[in-house]
């Protein structure tokens, strides 16, 4: 047992089929503030958390679009309407010239906004939360599987997780303060 308020129950499995049944127990209990924590990807629990797909995708695919139509805005405002220099006999405005540098450009803004996506999206860097002082924590990314269910809403407290979580058996129950 902690010292100062509980935040939050953290049980501990050795298989993540008995996690995702804790799991579903608890979101058919009322649970809705919970976390689970794997060493490898659990479609099932990403599911029953709620968790949406493909948003990085669409991050990337958006700062892509923005980055390749500023890149060609530029090239163009630059070679037609501010230096309007006449090389070789090309035309002003000359999509073949632009293209690669336009491509470039896109694919770096790509990049960049799934990074930041992707870190925004995970809340990250989070470099101290109250579940990393869960005994045993640093499985989660060896062979463990931890579910964290968060007290403080109506009617969910600790003592009422550790009975939900006690048929599932877990290997241990912990409880984290603040």
């Amino acid at each position: 047992m902690t010292e100062g308020r509980t935040t939050a129950v953290v049980a501990e499995f050795a298989e993540q089929d008995a996690m995702v049944d804790a799991l579903r127990a608890a979101r058919d209990f009322g649970w809705r503030r919970m976390d689970a924590h794997a060493p490898f990807p659990v479609p099932d629990a990403a599911r029953l958390l709620g968790v949406r797909g493909a948003s990085v995708a669409w991050i990337a695919i958006g700062a892509g679009l923005f980055g390749g139509v500023l890149a060609y805005a530029t090239q163009w405002w630059l070679s037609v309407q501010v230096y309007p220099i006449n090389v070789g006999g090309r035309p002003l405005h000359a999509l073949p010239a632009f293209l690669p540098a336009t491509t470039i450009v896109a694919i770096l803004w790509a990049a960049a906004g799934a990074l930041v996506g992707m870190l925004a999206l995970n809340r990250l860097p989070r470099l101290s939360h109250p579940v990393f002082a869960a005994p045993g924590f640093g499985r989660a990314s060896e062979d463990r599987f931890f579910l964290c269910l968060f007290t403080g809403d109506p009617g969910l407290d600790a003592a009422e997780a550790r009975h939900l979580l006690r048929p599932h058996k877990p290997l241990r129950i912990s409880e984290v303060a603040e």
